[in-house]
Protein backbone atom coordinates (compact mmCIF):
# COMPACT_ATOMS: atom_id res chain seq x y z
CA UNK A 1 0.00 0.00 0.00
CA UNK A 2 1.19 3.34 -0.51
CA UNK A 3 2.14 5.90 1.64
CA UNK A 4 -0.32 8.24 3.37
CA UNK A 5 -0.64 11.86 2.25
CA UNK A 6 0.38 13.41 5.29
CA UNK A 7 -1.74 16.87 6.07
CA UNK A 8 0.43 18.13 8.42
CA UNK A 9 3.92 17.19 7.57
CA UNK A 10 5.93 17.36 4.19
CA UNK A 11 8.40 14.43 3.72
CA UNK A 12 11.89 16.25 4.62
CA UNK A 13 10.67 17.81 7.91
CA UNK A 14 9.09 21.11 6.81
CA UNK A 15 5.47 21.35 7.94
CA UNK A 16 2.53 22.55 5.75
CA UNK A 17 1.48 26.03 5.91
CA UNK A 18 -1.77 25.43 7.61
CA UNK A 19 -0.50 23.61 10.72
CA UNK A 20 2.49 25.90 11.58
CA UNK A 21 0.54 27.50 13.94
CA UNK A 22 -1.01 24.10 16.06
CA UNK A 23 2.81 23.07 16.11
CA UNK A 24 3.49 25.78 17.53
CA UNK A 25 1.22 25.37 20.12
CA UNK A 26 1.38 21.91 20.73
CA UNK A 27 5.05 22.42 21.86
CA UNK A 28 4.29 24.56 24.35
CA UNK A 29 1.55 22.57 25.50
CA UNK A 30 2.56 20.11 28.42
CA UNK A 31 0.87 16.39 27.35
CA UNK A 32 -0.70 16.48 31.11
CA UNK A 33 -2.31 19.58 30.14
CA UNK A 34 -3.56 18.08 26.85
CA UNK A 35 -4.33 14.76 28.32
CA UNK A 36 -6.71 17.36 30.77
CA UNK A 37 -8.80 19.06 28.32
CA UNK A 38 -9.22 15.39 26.57
CA UNK A 39 -10.70 14.60 29.14
CA UNK A 40 -12.83 16.79 30.00
CA UNK A 41 -14.02 17.02 26.21
CA UNK A 42 -15.38 13.28 27.28
CA UNK A 43 -16.73 14.37 30.15
CA UNK A 44 -18.96 16.84 27.96
CA UNK A 45 -19.96 14.52 25.82
CA UNK A 46 -21.44 12.55 27.96
CA UNK A 47 -22.91 15.42 30.36
CA UNK A 48 -24.64 16.52 26.92
CA UNK A 49 -25.60 12.91 26.06
CA UNK A 50 -24.25 12.66 22.17
CA UNK A 51 -24.75 9.16 21.30
CA UNK A 52 -25.72 7.03 18.92
CA UNK A 53 -26.83 3.33 18.68
CA UNK A 54 -24.95 0.90 17.37
CA UNK A 55 -27.20 -2.00 15.84
CA UNK A 56 -26.78 -5.52 16.43
CA UNK A 57 -24.25 -4.66 19.67
CA UNK A 58 -24.79 -6.77 22.44
CA UNK A 59 -22.58 -4.71 24.98
CA UNK A 60 -24.31 -1.98 24.80
CA UNK A 61 -26.96 -0.05 22.80
CA UNK A 62 -25.60 3.73 22.85
CA UNK A 63 -22.01 4.36 22.67
CA UNK A 64 -20.46 8.01 22.75
CA UNK A 65 -18.65 8.55 19.48
CA UNK A 66 -14.38 8.73 20.76
CA UNK A 67 -14.10 13.13 20.17
CA UNK A 68 -9.99 13.65 19.18
CA UNK A 69 -9.39 17.48 20.40
CA UNK A 70 -6.61 17.86 17.63
CA UNK A 71 -8.32 19.77 14.85
CA UNK A 72 -7.85 18.92 11.35
CA UNK A 73 -6.90 22.27 9.31
CA UNK A 74 -7.21 23.00 6.02
CA UNK A 75 -6.61 26.46 3.85
CA UNK A 76 -9.13 28.91 2.46
CA UNK A 77 -7.51 28.19 -0.61
CA UNK A 78 -8.28 24.09 -0.26
CA UNK A 79 -11.36 24.80 0.87
CA UNK A 80 -12.38 27.23 -1.61
CA UNK A 81 -11.64 23.96 -4.93
CA UNK A 82 -13.50 21.52 -2.68
CA UNK A 83 -16.49 24.10 -2.20
CA UNK A 84 -16.52 24.55 -5.35
CA UNK A 85 -16.39 20.26 -6.77
CA UNK A 86 -19.03 19.63 -4.09
CA UNK A 87 -21.32 22.28 -5.99
CA UNK A 88 -20.60 21.02 -9.35
CA UNK A 89 -21.30 17.13 -7.86
CA UNK A 90 -24.60 18.37 -6.02
CA UNK A 91 -26.11 20.48 -9.13
CA UNK A 92 -25.31 16.82 -11.45
CA UNK A 93 -26.78 14.87 -8.79
CA UNK A 94 -29.93 17.27 -8.92
CA UNK A 95 -30.33 17.08 -12.73
CA UNK A 96 -29.53 13.35 -12.78
CA UNK A 97 -32.89 12.53 -10.59
CA UNK A 98 -35.24 15.23 -12.05
CA UNK A 99 -33.97 13.57 -15.65
CA UNK A 100 -34.37 9.72 -14.05
CA UNK A 101 -37.54 10.32 -12.97
CA UNK A 102 -38.72 12.31 -15.96
CA UNK A 103 -37.17 12.28 -19.45
CA UNK A 104 -34.81 10.23 -19.21
CA UNK A 105 -32.21 11.55 -21.45
CA UNK A 106 -29.03 9.99 -19.75
CA UNK A 107 -30.46 6.46 -20.45
CA UNK A 108 -31.10 7.40 -24.21
CA UNK A 109 -27.55 8.45 -24.89
CA UNK A 110 -26.68 5.46 -23.36
CA UNK A 111 -24.51 6.58 -20.33
CA UNK A 112 -26.21 4.70 -17.67
CA UNK A 113 -27.55 1.30 -18.12
CA UNK A 114 -31.54 0.85 -18.00
CA UNK A 115 -31.52 -1.90 -15.70
CA UNK A 116 -29.39 0.11 -13.68
CA UNK A 117 -32.10 2.30 -12.68
CA UNK A 118 -35.55 0.05 -13.13
CA UNK A 119 -34.13 -2.91 -11.40
CA UNK A 120 -32.82 -0.49 -8.73
CA UNK A 121 -34.92 -1.76 -5.19
CA UNK A 122 -34.28 1.86 -4.49
CA UNK A 123 -35.64 3.60 -7.53
CA UNK A 124 -39.22 4.79 -6.49
CA UNK A 125 -41.55 4.22 -9.72
CA UNK A 126 -43.87 6.52 -7.60
CA UNK A 127 -42.02 9.53 -8.22
CA UNK A 128 -42.28 9.07 -12.84
CA UNK A 129 -43.16 12.41 -13.88
CA UNK A 130 -43.72 14.17 -10.30
CA UNK A 131 -43.27 17.20 -9.72
CA UNK A 132 -40.54 18.52 -6.80
CA UNK A 133 -40.85 21.90 -5.93
CA UNK A 134 -38.17 23.97 -7.44
CA UNK A 135 -36.45 20.57 -9.08
CA UNK A 136 -34.46 20.22 -5.52
CA UNK A 137 -34.69 16.69 -4.95
CA UNK A 138 -31.16 16.18 -2.58
CA UNK A 139 -31.73 19.24 -0.13
CA UNK A 140 -29.09 18.36 1.98
CA UNK A 141 -25.88 16.00 0.72
CA UNK A 142 -23.13 14.68 2.99
CA UNK A 143 -20.48 14.09 0.13
CA UNK A 144 -17.77 11.70 1.67
CA UNK A 145 -14.02 13.28 0.89
CA UNK A 146 -11.34 11.59 1.30
CA UNK A 147 -7.19 13.02 0.01
CA UNK A 148 -4.53 10.85 -1.04
CA UNK A 149 -2.01 13.74 -2.48
CA UNK A 150 -1.97 17.52 -1.56
CA UNK A 151 -3.80 18.14 -5.14
CA UNK A 152 -6.82 16.00 -5.16
CA UNK A 153 -10.07 15.96 -3.09
CA UNK A 154 -11.68 12.48 -4.14
CA UNK A 155 -15.52 11.77 -3.35
CA UNK A 156 -15.77 8.21 -1.67
CA UNK A 157 -19.51 8.74 -1.50
CA UNK A 158 -22.59 10.41 -2.28
CA UNK A 159 -25.11 10.36 1.31
CA UNK A 160 -28.20 11.63 -0.80
CA UNK A 161 -31.43 10.15 1.13
CA UNK A 162 -30.79 11.45 4.84
CA UNK A 163 -27.30 12.20 5.46
CA UNK A 164 -26.36 12.47 9.63
CA UNK A 165 -23.60 13.43 11.83
CA UNK A 166 -24.36 17.53 11.11
CA UNK A 167 -25.05 17.38 15.07
CA UNK A 168 -21.30 16.15 15.18
CA UNK A 169 -19.97 19.01 13.32
CA UNK A 170 -21.79 21.57 15.51
CA UNK A 171 -21.23 20.19 19.13
CA UNK A 172 -17.37 19.45 18.28
CA UNK A 173 -16.82 23.52 17.62
CA UNK A 174 -18.83 24.22 20.72
CA UNK A 175 -16.87 22.18 22.95
CA UNK A 176 -13.56 23.17 21.09
CA UNK A 177 -14.29 27.05 21.08
CA UNK A 178 -14.78 26.58 25.26
CA UNK A 179 -11.63 24.58 26.03
CA UNK A 180 -9.20 25.68 23.30
CA UNK A 181 -10.29 29.42 23.48
CA UNK A 182 -6.02 30.29 23.65
CA UNK A 183 -5.81 27.88 20.29
CA UNK A 184 -9.00 29.71 18.85
CA UNK A 185 -7.28 33.47 19.47
CA UNK A 186 -4.17 32.03 17.52
CA UNK A 187 -6.06 31.08 14.13
CA UNK A 188 -8.79 32.52 11.96
CA UNK A 189 -11.56 29.98 11.85
CA UNK A 190 -14.10 30.11 9.63
CA UNK A 191 -17.43 29.64 11.41
CA UNK A 192 -19.69 27.03 11.25
CA UNK A 193 -22.45 27.77 13.51
CA UNK A 194 -24.74 29.85 10.39
CA UNK A 195 -25.69 26.24 9.77
CA UNK A 196 -28.94 25.42 11.12
CA UNK A 197 -30.09 29.21 10.00
CA UNK A 198 -28.87 28.11 6.50
CA UNK A 199 -30.67 24.88 6.58
CA UNK A 200 -33.97 26.24 7.44
CA UNK A 201 -33.72 29.69 5.03
CA UNK A 202 -32.87 26.15 2.41
CA UNK A 203 -36.05 24.82 3.75
CA UNK A 204 -38.22 27.58 3.70
CA UNK A 205 -37.03 28.62 0.33
CA UNK A 206 -38.43 25.04 -1.12
CA UNK A 207 -41.88 25.25 0.50
CA UNK A 208 -44.90 24.62 -2.14
CA UNK A 209 -45.83 27.29 -4.34
CA UNK A 210 -49.22 27.54 -2.28
CA UNK A 211 -47.39 28.06 1.25
CA UNK A 212 -47.60 31.09 3.56
CA UNK A 213 -45.31 33.69 3.65
CA UNK A 214 -43.40 32.44 6.48
CA UNK A 215 -44.07 28.71 5.50
CA UNK A 216 -43.87 26.21 8.80
CA UNK A 217 -41.03 23.48 8.80
CA UNK A 218 -41.10 20.16 10.94
CA UNK A 219 -38.78 17.58 11.32
CA UNK A 220 -40.15 13.81 11.10
CA UNK A 221 -38.05 11.62 12.86
CA UNK A 222 -39.11 7.85 13.51
CA UNK A 223 -38.49 8.00 16.97
CA UNK A 224 -36.63 7.59 20.35
CA UNK A 225 -35.32 4.41 19.23
CA UNK A 226 -33.19 5.54 15.69
CA UNK A 227 -29.35 5.28 16.19
CA UNK A 228 -29.57 9.44 15.13
CA UNK A 229 -32.36 10.53 17.30
CA UNK A 230 -30.03 12.65 19.19
CA UNK A 231 -29.61 14.05 15.99
CA UNK A 232 -33.03 14.79 15.36
CA UNK A 233 -33.94 16.72 18.81
CA UNK A 234 -30.42 18.50 19.08
CA UNK A 235 -31.77 20.26 15.27
CA UNK A 236 -35.46 20.82 15.78
CA UNK A 237 -33.97 22.82 18.59
CA UNK A 238 -31.31 24.90 16.74
CA UNK A 239 -34.09 25.44 13.43
CA UNK A 240 -36.72 26.07 16.60
CA UNK A 241 -39.10 23.57 14.56
CA UNK A 242 -41.45 20.73 15.77
CA UNK A 243 -40.23 17.35 16.67
CA UNK A 244 -42.71 14.94 15.20
CA UNK A 245 -43.49 11.78 14.81
CA UNK A 246 -45.77 10.22 11.92
CA UNK A 247 -48.31 9.71 14.16
CA UNK A 248 -48.22 13.58 14.92
CA UNK A 249 -49.00 13.99 11.02
CA UNK A 250 -52.35 13.80 9.74
CA UNK A 251 -53.23 14.49 5.94
CA UNK A 252 -57.15 15.89 5.44
CA UNK A 253 -57.98 17.05 1.92
CA UNK A 254 -54.43 16.09 0.33
CA UNK A 255 -52.96 18.79 3.06
CA UNK A 256 -50.68 18.21 5.86
CA UNK A 257 -51.91 18.90 9.43
CA UNK A 258 -49.68 18.16 13.02
CA UNK A 259 -51.50 17.89 16.15
CA UNK A 260 -50.49 20.57 18.51
CA UNK A 261 -52.09 22.03 22.14
CA UNK A 262 -53.93 24.65 19.81
CA UNK A 263 -55.65 22.07 17.39
CA UNK A 264 -54.15 21.20 13.88
CA UNK A 265 -51.75 23.21 12.35
CA UNK A 266 -50.66 23.34 8.39
CA UNK A 267 -47.31 21.95 7.87
CA UNK A 268 -45.85 23.42 4.14
CA UNK A 269 -41.70 21.44 4.09
CA UNK A 270 -40.91 18.16 6.09
CA UNK A 271 -37.45 17.62 7.16
CA UNK A 272 -37.50 13.57 7.54
CA UNK A 273 -35.03 11.58 8.45
CA UNK A 274 -37.56 8.51 7.78
CA UNK A 275 -35.96 6.36 4.92
CA UNK A 276 -38.80 6.11 1.83
CA UNK A 277 -39.88 2.60 2.59
CA UNK A 278 -41.22 3.82 5.85
CA UNK A 279 -43.06 7.31 4.91
CA UNK A 280 -46.23 6.30 4.08
CA UNK A 281 -47.69 3.07 4.53
CA UNK A 282 -50.50 3.63 2.07
CA UNK A 283 -48.10 3.67 -0.88
CA UNK A 284 -44.57 1.75 1.00
CA UNK A 285 -44.25 -0.53 3.35
CA UNK A 286 -48.22 -1.23 4.73
CA UNK A 287 -46.53 -2.52 8.17
CA UNK A 288 -44.53 0.73 9.16
CA UNK A 289 -46.01 2.40 11.85
CA UNK A 290 -43.20 5.37 11.36
CA UNK A 291 -45.04 7.46 8.75
CA UNK A 292 -47.97 9.02 7.30
CA UNK A 293 -50.67 7.61 5.61
CA UNK A 294 -51.70 9.52 2.76
CA UNK A 295 -48.62 11.57 2.85
CA UNK A 296 -47.67 10.28 -0.50
CA UNK A 297 -50.87 11.95 -2.17
CA UNK A 298 -50.25 15.24 -0.52
CA UNK A 299 -47.01 15.47 -2.18
CA UNK A 300 -48.51 14.25 -5.45
CA UNK A 301 -50.71 16.76 -5.00
CA UNK A 302 -47.82 19.76 -3.98
CA UNK A 303 -48.84 20.62 -0.73
CA UNK A 304 -45.98 19.09 1.06
CA UNK A 305 -42.43 19.46 0.03
CA UNK A 306 -40.51 16.49 1.14
CA UNK A 307 -36.41 17.01 2.41
CA UNK A 308 -34.73 15.36 0.84
CA UNK A 309 -37.46 14.06 -1.96
CA UNK A 310 -38.26 10.73 -1.81
CA UNK A 311 -36.57 8.51 -4.74
CA UNK A 312 -33.02 9.88 -4.07
CA UNK A 313 -31.83 6.80 -2.89
CA UNK A 314 -30.69 5.59 -6.87
CA UNK A 315 -28.52 8.56 -6.08
CA UNK A 316 -25.88 7.33 -3.49
CA UNK A 317 -26.34 3.54 -4.91
CA UNK A 318 -22.61 2.67 -5.38
CA UNK A 319 -23.40 1.12 -8.85
CA UNK A 320 -24.57 4.56 -9.86
CA UNK A 321 -21.87 6.33 -7.92
CA UNK A 322 -19.17 4.55 -10.74
CA UNK A 323 -20.77 6.68 -13.55
CA UNK A 324 -20.41 10.27 -11.49
CA UNK A 325 -18.22 11.33 -13.73
CA UNK A 326 -19.97 10.85 -16.89
CA UNK A 327 -23.22 12.13 -15.55
CA UNK A 328 -21.16 15.37 -14.68
CA UNK A 329 -20.38 15.53 -17.94
CA UNK A 330 -23.58 14.63 -19.83
CA UNK A 331 -25.53 17.30 -17.38
CA UNK A 332 -23.45 20.35 -16.59
CA UNK A 333 -21.16 19.79 -19.85
CA UNK A 334 -17.96 20.36 -17.25
CA UNK A 335 -15.18 18.15 -16.52
CA UNK A 336 -15.69 17.08 -12.54
CA UNK A 337 -13.48 18.83 -9.92
CA UNK A 338 -13.91 16.33 -7.75
CA UNK A 339 -12.29 12.53 -8.65
CA UNK A 340 -14.15 9.25 -8.12
CA UNK A 341 -12.15 6.21 -7.11
CA UNK A 342 -12.06 3.98 -9.80
CA UNK A 343 -14.82 1.44 -9.21
CA UNK A 344 -15.25 -1.98 -10.65
CA UNK A 345 -18.77 -2.97 -11.31
CA UNK A 346 -18.70 -6.41 -9.86
CA UNK A 347 -22.64 -6.82 -12.49
CA UNK A 348 -20.01 -6.55 -15.27
CA UNK A 349 -18.28 -10.05 -16.12
CA UNK A 350 -15.18 -8.78 -17.17
CA UNK A 351 -14.74 -6.41 -13.95
CA UNK A 352 -15.98 -9.37 -11.90
CA UNK A 353 -13.32 -11.70 -13.00
CA UNK A 354 -10.35 -8.67 -11.96
CA UNK A 355 -12.25 -8.53 -8.43
CA UNK A 356 -12.56 -12.08 -7.97
CA UNK A 357 -8.54 -12.63 -9.07
CA UNK A 358 -7.72 -9.41 -6.55
CA UNK A 359 -9.77 -9.66 -3.45
CA UNK A 360 -6.87 -9.51 -1.04
CA UNK A 361 -6.11 -6.31 -2.54
CA UNK A 362 -9.40 -4.51 -3.32
CA UNK A 363 -12.23 -2.86 -0.70
CA UNK A 364 -15.66 -4.67 -1.88
CA UNK A 365 -18.74 -2.58 -0.84
CA UNK A 366 -22.14 -3.62 -1.13
CA UNK A 367 -24.11 -1.44 -3.88
CA UNK A 368 -26.79 -0.48 -1.19
CA UNK A 369 -24.30 -0.64 2.37
CA UNK A 370 -23.64 1.98 4.35
CA UNK A 371 -21.94 2.75 7.82
CA UNK A 372 -19.37 0.51 6.94
CA UNK A 373 -21.94 -2.78 7.28
CA UNK A 374 -20.87 -5.54 4.75
CA UNK A 375 -17.77 -4.49 3.57
CA UNK A 376 -14.74 -6.09 2.92
CA UNK A 377 -11.09 -4.67 2.90
CA UNK A 378 -8.82 -7.33 0.99
CA UNK A 379 -5.88 -6.40 3.11
CA UNK A 380 -6.98 -6.81 6.18
CA UNK A 381 -9.25 -9.49 6.51
CA UNK A 382 -8.20 -13.00 7.04
CA UNK A 383 -8.27 -16.23 4.09
CA UNK A 384 -11.65 -17.37 5.15
CA UNK A 385 -13.19 -13.90 5.37
CA UNK A 386 -12.38 -13.61 1.37
CA UNK A 387 -13.35 -17.39 0.49
CA UNK A 388 -17.03 -16.43 2.18
CA UNK A 389 -16.91 -13.22 0.52
CA UNK A 390 -15.87 -14.72 -2.78
CA UNK A 391 -18.50 -17.39 -2.81
CA UNK A 392 -20.93 -14.37 -2.15
CA UNK A 393 -19.86 -12.14 -4.78
CA UNK A 394 -20.32 -15.60 -7.09
CA UNK A 395 -23.46 -15.81 -6.09
CA UNK A 396 -25.11 -12.13 -6.71
CA UNK A 397 -22.05 -9.85 -8.38
CA UNK A 398 -24.64 -6.91 -9.29
CA UNK A 399 -24.33 -6.59 -5.78
CA UNK A 400 -21.14 -5.30 -5.13
CA UNK A 401 -18.73 -2.76 -6.52
CA UNK A 402 -14.65 -2.98 -5.93
CA UNK A 403 -12.13 -0.28 -5.06
CA UNK A 404 -8.44 -0.26 -4.77
CA UNK A 405 -7.34 0.27 -1.12
CA UNK A 406 -6.88 3.99 -0.59
CA UNK A 407 -4.52 5.45 1.41
CA UNK A 408 -6.42 7.88 3.23
CA UNK A 409 -4.15 10.86 4.47
CA UNK A 410 -3.60 11.22 7.88
CA UNK A 411 -4.04 13.92 10.53
CA UNK A 412 -2.27 13.89 14.11
CA UNK A 413 -4.14 12.27 16.62
CA UNK A 414 -4.17 12.24 20.46
CA UNK A 415 -3.45 8.32 21.26
CA UNK A 416 -2.45 6.38 24.50
CA UNK A 417 1.35 6.61 23.65
CA UNK A 418 1.36 10.48 22.21
CA UNK A 419 0.03 12.31 19.06
CA UNK A 420 0.33 9.73 16.15
CA UNK A 421 -1.03 10.09 12.96
CA UNK A 422 -4.37 8.70 12.16
CA UNK A 423 -6.23 8.35 8.58
CA UNK A 424 -9.23 11.00 8.21
CA UNK A 425 -12.14 11.58 5.91
CA UNK A 426 -14.24 14.38 5.40
CA UNK A 427 -18.57 14.87 4.95
CA UNK A 428 -18.78 18.48 4.07
CA UNK A 429 -22.82 18.92 4.47
CA UNK A 430 -24.18 20.28 0.79
CA UNK A 431 -27.92 22.55 1.09
CA UNK A 432 -29.67 23.02 -1.60
CA UNK A 433 -32.14 25.92 -1.66
CA UNK A 434 -34.77 27.20 -4.26
CA UNK A 435 -31.80 29.37 -5.72
CA UNK A 436 -28.45 28.81 -3.86
CA UNK A 437 -26.65 26.01 -2.74
CA UNK A 438 -24.52 26.95 0.30
CA UNK A 439 -21.98 24.73 2.27
CA UNK A 440 -20.59 26.16 6.11
CA UNK A 441 -16.90 26.02 5.88
CA UNK A 442 -15.82 22.47 7.61
CA UNK A 443 -17.25 19.56 7.91
CA UNK A 444 -17.83 16.28 10.06
CA UNK A 445 -14.00 14.83 10.36
CA UNK A 446 -14.16 11.06 10.81
CA UNK A 447 -10.98 9.44 11.87
CA UNK A 448 -10.11 5.83 12.34
CA UNK A 449 -8.75 5.45 15.70
CA UNK A 450 -6.77 2.36 15.77
CA UNK A 451 -3.46 1.83 14.28
CA UNK A 452 -3.15 1.12 10.36
CA UNK A 453 -6.94 1.16 10.57
CA UNK A 454 -8.62 2.70 7.51
CA UNK A 455 -12.19 2.11 8.62
CA UNK A 456 -13.82 6.07 9.81
CA UNK A 457 -17.18 5.20 10.79
CA UNK A 458 -18.60 5.28 13.97
CA UNK A 459 -20.15 2.36 14.05
CA UNK A 460 -17.05 0.87 13.27
CA UNK A 461 -15.18 2.30 16.07
CA UNK A 462 -14.32 5.86 14.74
CA UNK A 463 -14.21 8.70 15.95
CA UNK A 464 -14.62 12.69 15.11
CA UNK A 465 -12.14 15.82 15.00
CA UNK A 466 -12.98 19.81 14.62
CA UNK A 467 -12.46 21.06 10.99
CA UNK A 468 -10.99 24.22 10.74
CA UNK A 469 -10.66 25.78 7.47
CA UNK A 470 -8.46 29.34 7.53
CA UNK A 471 -10.11 32.51 6.80
CA UNK A 472 -7.80 33.49 5.03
Amino acid sequence: MAVAFDEMNIPGGDLRPAYQELARWLKETPPEALEYRRQEAELLFRRIGITFAVYGDSESTERLIPFDVIPRIMSGKEWALLEKGLKQRVRALNMFLRDIYHGRDILRAGIVPDDLIFQNPVFRPEMNGQQVPHDVYVHIAGIDIVRVDAEDFIVLEDNARTPSGVSYMLENREIMMRLFPDLFARHRVAPVERYPDELLSALRSVAPQGASGEPTVALLTPGVYNSAYYEHSFLADKLGIELVEGRDLIIKNNEVFMRTTEGLKRVDVIYRRVDDDFIDPLTFRPDSVLGVPGLMSAYAAGNITLANAVGTGIADDKAIYSYMPDIVKFYLGEEPILKNVPTWRCREPKDLAYVLDNLNELVVKEVHGSGGYGMLIGPAATKATIEAFREKLKREPEGFIAQPTLALSTCPTCTASGLAPRHVDLRPFVLTGSKTTTIVPGGLTRVALKEGSLVVNSSQGGGTKDTWILDE
